[in-house]
């Protein structure tokens, strides 16, 4: 268990909270003595969220189509239209 002071926790939250996100207990001390602990939350099973596939969004839209340098300057100026 890992200890710090009361000063820690209100002017170095950041790396308590680092050692909360790895699991680590904390002691919480003031002038010496022992006031509380924290405790990291345990992670909620199941709530992790899903990231999109975007290689395989991008493979089906465009399969292995590589533009050349000129496609992609003609593309770029006909969406900037006078703007560009």
């Amino acid at each position: 268990m890992k200890t710090a002071t009361v000063r820690d926790l209100r002017n170095d939250f950041a790396k308590l909270e680092a050692w909360l996100g790895e699991g680590e207990e904390i002691q919480i001390e003031r002038r010496g003595e022992p006031i509380a602990v924290l405790k990291p939350v345990k992670p909620v099973e199941g709530k992790k969220i899903q990231m999109p596939d975007f290689a395989a969004r991008r493979r089906a839209i465009w399969g292995d189509r590589v533009f050349t340098e000129e496609e992609v300057k003609a593309m770029r100026e006909e969406e900037l239209g006078d703007r560009g």
